[in-house]
């Protein structure tokens, strides 16, 4: 086993704690964020998936975010934060903001770089960033944002032979739709 699978491996052990985490609405999951956004930007990059290795930056800013949000609102209410919808509203400047990020990403990949995948590297980037930061807001509909992603990411991951993100990410579907009808116990 070389250095970046046993460094792949840590990350998934590390996503697969924060992603427990998440369904169960621990604040400690953005510590464990944090952690495996450090493994997997040197991961991303060795493989060079350079907007999934920018990605990993975000999250370790998201992670803090998420973090003193979740904390802040506690502390104010005494309450955790409470799950909510998404308002009518707020969709089309989250679809916006996610499109503009994916063309981006895509223009600065696939002239500048030599990413193997340009379109899929921006759509994953683009969508998680948009789902992410749902999540520090406690979103629910975050969670079918993750079902697309994914999905789409498990492919991608495979076919560059990272197969235990691969894996990672089909349990990250799958822990999606729990974690969707999880939350929505919460809203009742």
């Amino acid at each position: 086993m070389n250095y970046i699978n046993a460094l792949e491996i840590i990350g998934t052990l590390l996503s697969f704690i924060y992603l427990y985490l998440s369904v169960k609405q621990k604040i400690s999951l953005w510590l464990f964020g944090f952690l495996s956004a450090l493994v997997y930007a040197v991961v991303f990059y060795q493989a060079r998936f350079y907007a999934a290795m920018s990605l990993q930056l975000y999250y370790l800013w998201v992670s803090v975010y998420g973090w003193y949000s979740w904390k802040k609102n506690r502390e104010t209410t005494g309450k955790e934060l409470p799950v909510r919808h998404t308002r009518i509203n707020e969709w089309p400047l989250l679809s916006g903001v996610s499109i503009a990020i994916m063309l981006v990403y895509y223009a600065l990949l696939s002239m500048g770089t030599d990413s193997p995948v340009p379109g899929a590297d921006s759509f994953i980037t683009a969508f998680s960033i948009t789902a992410t930061w749902m999540l520090a807001r406690k979103q629910v509909e975050h969670w079918l944002i993750w079902i697309v992603v994914d999905s789409v990411a498990v492919g991608i991951y495979f076919m560059q032979g990272l197969y235990s993100t691969a894996l990672l990410f089909v349990v990250y579907g799958v822990m999606a739709v729990v974690g969707w009808r999880q939350w929505r116990k919460n809203l009742r």
